[in-house]
Parts: structure tokens; C-alpha cells; sequence
């Protein structure tokens, strides 16, 4: 009998990281937590996922940290706000309160101020949490303000990325929207000021402001269901928002890629920078670190918002001076500066607030979220672009962003007029005509200087159309050369 001729030797594993069968490799050669990848990568498929965002690359400038620095202020609010929702009781029943503040004891308080006032006094760690917690709010919306400006400025936002400017423009606008909820919830005097001015602003609105404001608040300004509502609104509704406009946010980056700035090897089809692993991880991780540690620091040796200095919310008393958060005193500023104007349209009356507190910042606002695609009407660029620009490198974009944040840093300082007459020694009606002054002289000429500015830059530069730089030497300067001897001697150019 003719035994058949001998086959090819079996292949053999060429290391221990090859994709081979269970039976190529010994399961006692296997330590536990190879086995509980094993098991999660048979059942989940994450493997080729994780080696995939292992290898993802980012750019190497400090401006791409804000980014970070934003998610990781969002992380802190979630920890802390979880720890301050353990105590916090959202009730706008009366109670009498009793705890060791003296000046306060045995006045009618609601639920939500007396739960407040034992969170900071009677809670171990109560006020710091809380502090880390407004503090964290207020640095919060400012990095994601200034994340959006570095997109603005550089043109990051260019095709294909519109969709990703829509969504962090929308988390600008849920930040704030959380921020003006949370400020609400202690119920003490200066909050429920600025809660009463928000009403106003819901009310104005033509046709449905009566329903709006009614949905919101609960019914007619005050309200029992005020706190109830904006909790639900602060801890539920927003956060489920935020964490999907997030994901929606990185995504979009992952599919894009990161962009970066012109030089060295950076082209419009690669990516220079460190890998995430081993590199940028620790980068992030000590960032997060120091974000967490900056935000314990403020909150611990600087106070903010003390709520028993200002007292119980009382429909019948104003708190003056009253300023709200930085990042919604444009609005105050706005409805301060704009004149007692209520046109009838078609027998309807249009109440004042709506102009200064809906049309004006809605206008500007929708201008923001939209520039992506007017700037792209405008230039008729619609090709797709990786590298970003230098600031100033497209004059018309720089003005147009620095004249709106002239246009909102003249209302954020209007909204203190108050304040501001005190330290000066002036009148407020004397500011107030200062401020309305400002608010249309100042953008324009913002934007006509940093056009100018952009323009001359861009020319010296060469990126913009201009008579050439002149040659020679430049002025001051002196042209050297090196001697015989080893020194230096002034020739002429």
C-alpha cells in the first residue's frame, strides 16, 4: 500500500501577539488579565477599537488643551454635582430655619435655602463641594469660549466640519442654560432677582411668551414649582444633552481627524503629533490633574456666592447691587442699556425686554452658529481644509469675531453700571448713556481696526493682496561679516 506523500509542515506562531487559535498557545502560559481580554475582545469586539484609539495621533500645541481642559471642568460638575444632589432638597416650601447661623435663625427660609445653608454649614466638606462647583461653572463656560474662538479664528470650523461647529456652539448654549438653572436652585435673594429678570425676558415674547413662561417657571412669577422644575432641568434634562452633544463633539473628530497649524511636515493629508498611547495619555491625565487641583484651590480659599449674606428670596425685595454669573451678564447688561421702546405690530404690543434680551443676542448668535456656511458663500470656498490659518490671516473673519466680543464685553460691563458708578463716583444714568454710546460705536471701530490690522499683516506676510514688501535692509538694522580674524566688521547693504 503507497502511503500519500508527506504535506507542508503546519505554520507556527510567529509571537505571542499573533491572532492565532486557542489551541496555538498554552492557557497556562496566559496571566489573568490576558484572559479578561480574551473573554471581553470574544464578546465585544473592542480590540481592533482599542488598538485603533491607541494610535490616534494630536497635534502638538497647547490651544488643542482647551478642549480637554473643558471636558474635564464637565467631569468635575458631574462629581460634585452628584455629591450636592445627596443634600440638596428641591422645595420651595416654607420651613423655619434652624441651623448655627445666628443672624438667620428662626426666619421663614424654603426647603431649597435651608438644605443649602446645611450643605454649607453643617456638611462636612458641604461648602467646599459647592464652591469647587460654581467655581468649576464659571471656568467651565470659559474655556468653552475661548475653545470656540481658537475654532473661529483659526477656520477650523471649514468644510467638513460645520457639523461639529454646530455642535459645540450648541453646548455653548447648554452650558449657559445650565448655569442659569443651577444659579437659581439656592432660592436666596440674588438668585430669584435673576430668576425674575429671566421670566421677564420668557414673558416678552410675542404670542407665545405667556404659555413659554408658564411652561418653565410653573405658573405666574413666584412660583412653588420654580425649584422643583429647574432641578429636574439642571441635574436631568441638560446633563443627558451634554453627554450626547460630547459624544456627537469627539465623533465628529475622530471621523475628521484633527486639524493643525501650517509648518515643519504638517500637510492638508497627515497628522503631526504624539500617539495617544504612550504619549498624549499621561499629557491628559496630568492635566486633568491640575484642572481638578486649580478648581480645589479656588474653591477652598476663595469664596463665591454666599448665600447667607444675601438672604431668603423675597418676591417684595431687590437685592442691590445685583450682578449675575460673568457669563449671562451681557443679557442683564442688554435689558439696563436698551430705552423704554414698545412698538404695537398689527394691534399687538411688543413688551421692551424682548428687543434687548431675545432679538439682538439672537440675531448676533444665529450670526456665530451660521458663519461656517456665510463665510463660505462669501469666499466661494468650499474645498475641505486640515491646516488651519494664523490668526489675522483672513482680515474679514478676525474683524467680524473681534467686533462681537467688543459687542458682548460693552453689555457684560454694562450690567454693573451700578457697581461701577459706586467705584467711580459717578451717576448710573450718566453710564447708562456711556453704554449705549459704546455698544454701537465700539464693534464698528473694532472691526474696522482689526481689519486694518489683519490686512497690513497679511501683506507684509504675503498672504494678502498688496504692493510688495520693499527690499533692502531692514530699518535700524546693521549688516555684518565675519573678519579673517575670527570677528565682525559693518559692511555696507
Amino acid at each position: 500500500m503507497t502511503r500519500p506523500p508527506p504535506g507542508p509542515p503546519d505554520p507556527q506562531p510567529s509571537g505571542p501577539h499573533d491572532d492565532a487559535p486557542a489551541g496555538d498557545r498554552s492557557e497556562e502560559r496566559l496571566t489573568e488579565l490576558e484572559r479578561l481580554g480574551r473573554w471581553l475582545d470574544s464578546r465585544t469586539g473592542l480590540a481592533g477599537f482599542a488598538r485603533t484609539a491607541l494610535r490616534k495621533v494630536f497635534p502638538d500645541h497647547w490651544s488643542f488643551l482647551l478642549g480637554e481642559i473643558a471636558l474635564f471642568c464637565f467631569v468635575i460638575l458631574l462629581a460634585t454635582g452628584t455629591f450636592l444632589t445627596f443634600f440638596f432638597v428641591p422645595s420651595s416650601a416654607p420651613v423655619t430655619y434652624e441651623g448655627p447661623y445666628e443672624p438667620l435663625r428662626g426666619a421663614e427660609v424654603s426647603a431649597a435655602f435651608d438644605s443649602v445653608m446645611a450643605i454649607s454649614f453643617e456638611v462636612r466638606a458641604g461648602l467646599l463641594m459647592r464652591q469647587i462647583h460654581h467655581w468649576t461653572a464659571l471656568v467651565f463656560v470659559a474655556v468653552v469660549i475661548l475653545h470656540l474662538c481658537r475654532v473661529f479664528f483659526t477656520g477650523a470650523f471649514r468644510r467638513p466640519r460645520e457639523l461639529n461647529w454646530l455642535v459645540g456652539f450648541t453646548l455653548l448654549a447648554l452650558a449657559l442654560a445650565e448655569g442659569l438653572t443651577g444659579y437659581t436652585l439656592p432660592d436666596d435673594l440674588l438668585s430669584g432677582t435673576g430668576a425674575r429678570i429671566t421670566y421677564s425676558a420668557a414673558l416678552s415674547v410675542p404670542f407665545i411668551g405667556p404659555w413659554l413662561a408658564s411652561l418653565v417657571f410653573g405658573g405666574e412669577f413666584p412660583t412653588e414649582a420654580l425649584i422643583s422644575r429647574f432641578f429636574v432641568i439642571h441635574i436631568l434634562f441638560l446633563p443627558g444633552l451634554f453627554v450626547a452633544g460630547i459624544a456627537a463633539h469627539l465623533g465628529f473628530v475622530v471621523l475628521h481627524k484633527h486639524t493643525q497649524f501650517r509648518g515643519g511636515r504638517a500637510r492638508e493629508s497627515n497628522v503631526i503629533g504624539p500617539a495617544f498611547w504612550p504619549t498624549q495619555v499621561f499629557v491628559s491625565t496630568g492635566l486633568f490633574f491640575l484642572t481638578a487641583a486649580f478648581m480645589a484651590l479656588l474653591g477652598g480659599l476663595v469664596q463665591v456666592n454666599p448665600i447667607w449674606a444675601y438672604g431668603p428670596f423675597d418676591a417684595t425685595v431687590v437685592s442691590s447691587p445685583a450682578q449675575p454669573d460673568w457669563y449671562v451678564g451681557w443679557l442683564d447688561g442688554a435689558l439696563r442699556i436698551f430705552p423704554a421702546f414698545e412698538p404695537t405690530i398689527l394691534g399687538i404690543t411688543i413688551p421692551s425686554p424682548f428687543i434687548p434680551g431675545i432679538v439682538i443676542p439672537g440675531i448676533v448668535l444665529t450670526v456665530v452658529a451660521l458663519w461656517p456656511f456665510v463665510e463660505a458663500r462669501l469666499t466661494g470656498d468650499d474645498r475641505e481644509h486640515h491646516l488651519l490659518d494664523r490668526v489675522g490671516d483672513h482680515p474679514v473673519r478676525t474683524a467680524t469675531g473681534v467686533a462681537i466680543l467688543a459687542f458682548f464685553g460693552v453689555l457684560t460691563l454694562a450690567g454693573g453700571n451700578d457697581v461701577i458708578a459706586f467705584y467711580l463716583s459717578s451717576e448710573v444714568e450718566a453710564l447708562t448713556r456711556l453704554f449705549q454710546l459704546l455698544v454701537i460705536v465700539l464693534p464698528i471701530v473694532a472691526w474696522i481696526v482689526a481689519y486694518r490690522v489683519s490686512l497690513a499683516r497679511g501683506r507684509r506676510a504675503g498672504t494678502q493682496p498688496g504692493p510688495p514688501r520693499p527690499a533692502g535692509r531692514a530699518r535700524g538694522g546693521t549688516a555684518l561679516r565675519r573678519s579673517e580674524g575670527g570677528g565682525f566688521e559693518e559692511v555696507e547693504p
